[in-house]
């Protein structure tokens, strides 16, 4: 691919703006903050309106102050009128122990409202007693009273709540603004902040997902991950991870297609060749020979396993293997096939050992245990076989034993062992390969036929040098008479 053939990346998911993550960040921050600003606004409100009535209280007290001193002191009327100018109140009365003393009355007082005490309130009462003056304030009168600095004199004032009202209407329109500006202003530094830590890798890895999604198979199209060490930091590097894998994936299921076109191709020349085998073979069991009558049907034998493995090879690929045809099966025939048709040569000083019972019997599919088992046995004899050195020991062996409904069958060899790659891609096809060159695929397929019995297929770390595979397979119960008959049977044969 050209660099001017590179797929353009989609928008991210085709999103406006208003549907974007940072523009929702934005628009909650800016809610958040306004709501903080309005947890704030209710109690300052009400601090506000007694901080008011306070200073109207204090305003009145420095004139009750001079009346306090002198209960026959009368102030001159100009001075009443300032103080109820400067005041507000409709009428102020001076209480002095038991004795109260107007300083100044209008003409008329008004129905009270409601009263206040400055110098003690519950946070509750104040804003409740806020939010009325606020909303239905106006035409009402309160009657405010407080203690005069630290004597036990106090004073009282009735005053109306309008001009209170205004001054509230006018704090809480100045703390709205306020409030709006700082929220703008937090919003928007919160906002840079989370862009520039979350917002910019996030769209980073959006991007990168979207091309890896249209162009998987190119190197370009896996992110880079940054050094940093927090949780997107983990992210990218995992992403990057996932893609390189869903690549190597990729490319071994290219590779494995490739491999079945390649095999469908061959596949029916392969068959006509087999064929045309077949047909020899069978001439060739007419001959008197008696050298020729003993290997002709083993040679019928393997030629109709190997048409049979033409015919079904592309089976892992496509569909998997068939059901296995279970039957009640001797196991040491089978195994005599396997060593036959290793083919181990003598001079190679590999030793097959195989201590199976003549009647040892289960459940199985006799077609597909040979495979599991030759797949394994040639997989022992070619790692031994690459080690020259005559000193050397060499055997493999075969055993099987029964553990209740379980049969339990082994294969150990005293090859090299496998590397530590394959072992860590044990039973994956064009992975688990124990030696250059090979696929992996004999124990990938063993793995898979094994599975279809309902059985387990390990290695088993139990050996120091080469390496253990131990098949485990269900089985029916065997009769105790039947166990019994074996046992003696054995006995005897040791004992002779």
């Amino acid at each position: 691919m050209t660099q001017t053939d590179k797929p353009v990346p989609r928008k991210a998911a085709g999103l406006n703006a208003g549907r974007r993550l940072s523009t929702k960040i934005l628009l909650l921050t800016i809610l958040f903050v306004m709501i903080a600003e309005v947890l704030i606004f209710v109690p300052s409100v009400a601090n506000f309106r007694m901080t008011w009535l306070a200073g109207k209280v204090n305003t009145a007290s420095a004139a009750a102050v001079l009346v306090a001193s002198d209960a026959e002191l009368e102030l001159p009327l100009k001075a009443q009128d300032d103080v109820l100018m400067a005041t507000g109140a409709m009428a102020i009365a001076l209480r002095l122990g038991e004795r109260s003393r107007f300083i100044r009355l209008s003409e008329e007082v008004p129905p009270i409202h409601d009263q206040v005490n400055v110098a003690e309130f519950s946070p509750i009462s104040a804003i409740r007693d806020a939010f009325d003056t606020m909303l239905f304030g106006g035409d009402r009168y309160l009657r405010v009273y407080g203690p005069i600095g630290d004597s036990d004199n106090s004073i009282e004032l009735v005053l109306p709540d309008a001009p209170l009202r205004a001054a509230m209407l006018i704090y809480a329109r100045n703390v709205a603004i306020l409030s709006l500006i700082i929220s703008l202003i937090t919003a928007t530094l919160v906002f840079m902040a989370i862009n520039r830590i979350a917002i910019r890798p996030i769209r980073r890895m959006t991007r990168s997902m979207l091309t890896f999604s249209m162009a998987p198979e190119s190197p370009d199209a896996i992110i880079a991950p940054s050094a940093r060490n927090d949780e997107l930091g983990i992210a990218e590097r995992e992403l990057a991870a996932m893609q390189g894998q869903l690549q190597e994936t990729l490319k071994s299921q290219k590779r494995l297609a490739d491999l079945g076109l390649a095999v469908s191709k061959i596949n029916h020349d392969m068959r006509n060749i087999l064929a045309s085998a077949q047909l020899m073979s069978d001439r060739l069991s007419a001959v008197s020979d008696p050298a020729v009558q003993r290997f002709a049907p083993k040679l019928v034998r393997t030629l109709d396993r190997a048409v049979s493995y033409s015919e079904n090879v592309l089976s892992y690929g496509r569909a998997g293997e068939a059901a296995p045809t279970r039957r009640r099966v001797k196991l040491a025939p089978i195994v005599a096939d396997v060593e036959e048709l290793l083919g181990i040569d003598p001079a190679s000083g590999i030793e097959f050992s195989a201590a199976i019972p003549d009647d040892f019997e289960l459940d199985a599919d006799s077609e597909q245990l040979f495979r599991v088992m030759m797949n394994l046995c040639r997989n022992a004899v070619e790692a031994m076989r690459a080690d020259k050195d005559p000193a050397t020991v060499k055997r493999l062996s075969v055993s099987a034993a029964r553990m209740g409904t379980t049969v339990l069958i082994g294969i150990e060899d005293t090859g090299p062992g496998l590397p530590a790659k394959a072992r860590e891609n044990l039973f994956s096809a064009f992975k688990g390969s124990a030696r250059a060159g090979g696929t992996g695929l004999g124990l990938a397929i063993a793995h898979e036929l094994v599975r279809a019995h309902g059985g387990t297929l390990e290695l088993r770390d139990d050996r120091a040098v080469g390496a253990h595979f131990e098949i485990r397979l269900p089985d029916a119960p065997v009769s105790l008479e039947h166990e019994r008959r074996r046992r003696t049977r054995d006995a005897s044969g040791a004992s002779a």
